[in-house]
């Protein structure tokens, strides 16, 4: 748990049915500095492994955003190589953390979903969404590419519809597009109604077969064994285009609208 909510939080609970909630915010429209991602990956593999958890709710703060993806004040201060894989690493901790445990996980995503945000939805293996919750991988936009969520997100929606998301970089697609897609599997008109379905889908997982469940798991991301490699790969790829020139200007100019 990081206390101090003006750099973030992860905070987390588990309920008498084996319900475990995970939060993450951020004051920066709950985005995602390192510390934040390395708590995220280490609290998945946590209760992802605990026996009482039967299934996972992963979330973030507040009713606005989602979560807008990678810290760009993070980003500008990368200066290195090592430093640049490191922080994009953290993305390839969180997802291969959802992938690898044994525990079904349902994505709650209330608002906006940028870059990285994106990669968290599409990393969850249930995901429900209110009609504000439109996306968009800006990552190109500031000079990088999405490079590490990629294959989550190839994986959930199709290279196609991926390859719209990466090239149009600067345009949001609605959540009923994202729906259509397969990222979502429901869209709702209010938070209000979106937590009721999701609290009626918890409690039904939690009486579920818990060995049926975690094979279902293995069959969902059968294909993805070579990811450990595979995202810290593409994270050496970001890394390098975070520190050209280019990059650098490109970030500075996108944080100062």
């Amino acid at each position: 748990m990081i206390l101090d909510n003006n750099q973030g939080y992860v905070n987390s609970n588990i309920d008498k049915h084996g319900i475990a909630k995970i939060e993450f915010g951020h004051p920066m429209s709950n985005s995602l500095p390192g510390k934040i991602l390395n708590q995220l990956a280490e609290t998945i593999l946590n209760l992802g492994n605990d026996n009482s958890v039967k299934v996972i709710l992963l979330t973030s703060g507040g009713e606005k955003a989602f979560c807008a993806g990678a810290s760009f004040d993070e980003l500008i201060a990368i200066k290195d190589l090592e430093s640049g894989k490191q922080f994009f690493s953290g993305f390839a901790n969180v997802i291969n953390a959802c992938r690898k445990i044994p525990k079904l996980i349902i994505g709650r995503v209330q608002g906006k979903a940028v870059g990285g945000g994106v990669g968290l939805a599409s990393a969850v293996d249930y995901c429900v969404a209110t009609k504000h919750a439109d996306v968009k991988l800006s990552e190109l936009a500031v000079g990088i590419g999405p490079f590490v969520v990629g294959p989550a997100v190839e994986r959930k929606i199709g290279l196609s519809a991926m390859s719209e998301l990466a090239i149009n970089a600067t345009e949001w697609r609605s959540a009923e597009w994202a729906k259509k897609k397969g990222l979502y599997t429901d869209v709702y008109d209010s938070v209000e109604e979106m937590d009721t379905e999701i609290e009626k889908l918890a409690y039904k997982l939690a009486k579920s077969n818990p060995e049926a469940m975690a094979m279902l798991k293995v069959i969902f991301w059968q294909g993805t064994e070579h990811w450990d490699a595979l995202l810290y790969e593409r994270a050496g790829i970001s890394g390098t285009l975070v520190l050209s020139e280019f990059t650098s200007n490109a970030i500075h100019s996108f944080k100062s609208k």
